[in-house]
């Protein structure tokens, strides 16, 4: 528990105007995101939403990523790289972004995603539609279960609750891949804690007020096994399955819990668990 940061409200409120710009650059990307447009030319659409806000991509050069925004299409996991792949109605395409601003000194992050289909419910996206609603669910689910767990592990016990439910009314069960976690926030993108989507055996990480966390399952229609490519980024399910990602920034405050990256800071997603998140603005 040492390594893990703690954060002071003024320093969580910091994150929030992170998270408020992570939330812009959504806004830009699901109306930009049509049928016909470049997965590099909505690379372009994030890179002004954050010169505009005056923060920095927190993507962009880390380890080498050569992009401000992840853009994973159909059977891509996670961290697909922006190209001249053109979207087509049906798609089934996540959005990761990331933005930090600086103050003080120190950098202060946020980072979410959301996955959508182009063009909207097109002719055979049933099942597409499906993956991407037991993932938003799932990562809604663990986000309400932090505001009263006791430990860590409740975000994967969330998440395999509410899979194992949409396979009941689906008729097939979605799988948790379990390779990429979510993760600690603050001064880094990614920091302690690992994040499990999942049930593990052992004990978890107590919670404590001032942790900030980001939960993002990444849920697929078949088998969890993936490949990474050889630009060493992009990860693909190794069946050839869909792919869904789903995350949030929440902040564990002494009051309550508050979701940095959403603009009406978790009240919509949180209201059907009954929790009511703090508001920071």
């Amino acid at each position: 528990m040492s390594r893990i940061q703690l954060k002071t409200r003024e320093q969580v409120r910091h994150m929030r105007r992170a998270g408020l710009v992570v939330a812009d650059i959504h806004r830009a990307l699901r109306e930009a995101a049509v049928p016909g447009v470049t997965t590099r030319e909505l690379d372009g659409v994030s890179a002004r939403v954050i010169a505009e806000h005056g923060a920095k991509s927190n993507f962009l050069g880390y380890f080498g990523y050569p992009a401000t925004v992840c853009i994973s299409v159909n059977d891509t996991v996670v961290h697909g790289i922006p190209d001249d792949r053109v979207l087509e109605s049906g798609d089934l395409v996540s959005f990761d972004c990331g933005a930090y601003l600086e103050v003080d000194g120190r950098q202060w992050h946020g980072d979410a995603a959301f996955t959508m289909i182009i063009g909207g419910d097109a002719a055979g996206t049933q099942r597409r539609r499906q993956l991407n609603a037991v993932t938003e669910e799932s990562m809604w689910a663990a986000l309400a279960a932090l505001a009263s767990a006791r430990r860590l592990s409740a975000v994967g016990d969330a998440v395999e609750r509410v899979v194992e439910e949409h396979a009941g009314s689906d008729g097939w069960e979605a799988g948790i891949i379990e390779d990429y976690t979510g993760h600690g926030i603050g001064t880094a993108m990614h920091q302690d804690p690992d994040v499990l989507n999942y049930r593990a055996r052992g004990i978890s990480p107590r919670l404590r007020k001032g942790m900030v966390l980001a939960v993002e399952p990444m849920l697929v229609g078949g088998d969890i096994e993936t490949v990474t490519l050889d630009d060493d980024w992009t990860v693909k399910t190794l069946d050839g399955a869909d792919a869904a990602h789903w995350e949030h920034t929440i902040a564990l405050l002494d009051d309550g819990v508050s979701v940095l990256t959403a603009v009406d800071s978790g009240a919509a997603g949180l209201a059907p668990y009954g929790v009511t998140p703090i508001s920071l603005d």
